[in-house]
């Protein structure tokens, strides 16, 4: 066995232990097939008020503009799916919301992964990327071979689904890539039909400006009347592309004990909802992704779903 099929065997294993679903290696280099979808998607303004998402062009597409020298790309899913989820009568959480804020989750595993990298190979530098960075983390899983991306253009898996979240670790260390998977959407449309304000505007692309996460969490204004009574009682998040998607029958409950949700939260109705207050809000969603909305923005959701 040569050192890169080794070094990326040792790395594949050592994620796995580190409670990672999967692990897939590609070569950092350009990614010259997203750069006219994301071009577009931005003449679009598919992005809506997500401004930052017009800044470092270059740098999303392009590994080694991130980090200097760079040779591998590191792919990692975290299954997030919970065992339990909220009651029928209730307004409705994002399922990747229910427990700690995966940054701080993920950011933790991908250290420990570069140090192990560093204690068992050599001088190995690098960094780690949790949907923080101008990187695009689908386009990198799917180049990884972790899975395809989808109608819904989330990351599907065969075997999984789509219920994890997506980070990588750039190194300059050369590795065995791993080869991209086929897509296995089919003739399927159920996440085009299911999406209650047309969000997906056709197979494989989404107006993120007119999905319900979108509004639920980045839009920072009042969200537009006409999504009045499309929402389908999503408050933060919204999960039902994913939810009719066939390929997640397939999902099973996480094991990571800091995703699980605050023992109240599930039980709460959309009474329990109506009615609460900062200091419950800051005991459900203490160190929870949710504090991105703030109190202020969960009530703001909550108001337009009455």
């Amino acid at each position: 066995m040569n050192n890169k099929s080794n070094y990326s065997q040792k790395i594949k294993e050592e994620a796995k232990r580190l409670g990672f679903l999967s692990c897939g290696i590609s070569k950092a280099a350009f990614l010259e097939a997203e750069a006219p979808r994301l071009e577009n998607y931005l003449n679009k303004n598919m992005h809506g008020e997500m401004r930052y998402m017009e800044n470092h062009f270059d740098k999303r597409l392009d590994p080694t503009k991130l980090v200097e020298g760079s040779k591998s790309v590191v792919s990692l899913l975290l299954n997030y799916y919970p065992e339990k989820t909220q009651t029928q009568n209730s307004f409705k959480l994002s399922k990747y919301a229910y427990g700690t804020d995966y940054h701080f989750v993920i950011k933790d595993k991908l250290k420990s992964l570069l140090q192990f990298i560093q204690d068992e190979i050599g001088e190995v530098h690098g960094r780690a990327f949790v949907d923080s960075a101008p990187v695009l983390d689908k386009a990198w899983a799917a180049k990884s071979g972790l899975g395809w991306i989808g109608k819904n253009s989330n990351l599907l898996t065969q075997q999984v689904g789509s219920f994890y979240f997506i980070a990588e670790l750039i190194i300059d260390l050369d590795l065995e890539y791993d080869s991209v998977t086929t897509d296995h959407c089919g003739t399927c449309t159920k996440c085009i039909d299911a999406c209650p304000t047309q969000a997906i505007t056709e197979p494989y692309v989404v107006d993120g400006s007119k999905c319900i996460s979108y509004f639920t969490i980045e839009l920072k204004e009042s969200i537009p009347i006409e999504y009045k009574g499309k929402f389908d009682d999503w408050m933060f998040g919204c999960d039902i592309c994913q939810d009719v998607c066939p390929w997640n029958r397939f999902s099973k409950p996480h094991n990571e004990p800091l995703f699980n949700p605050h023992p109240e939260l599930l039980a709460m109705s959309k009474q329990d909802w109506n009615e609460i207050t900062d200091d419950v809000f800051k005991k459900l969603f203490k160190g929870s992704a949710v504090n991105r909305t703030k109190f202020s923005g969960l009530k703001r959701n909550i108001d337009f779903l009455k």
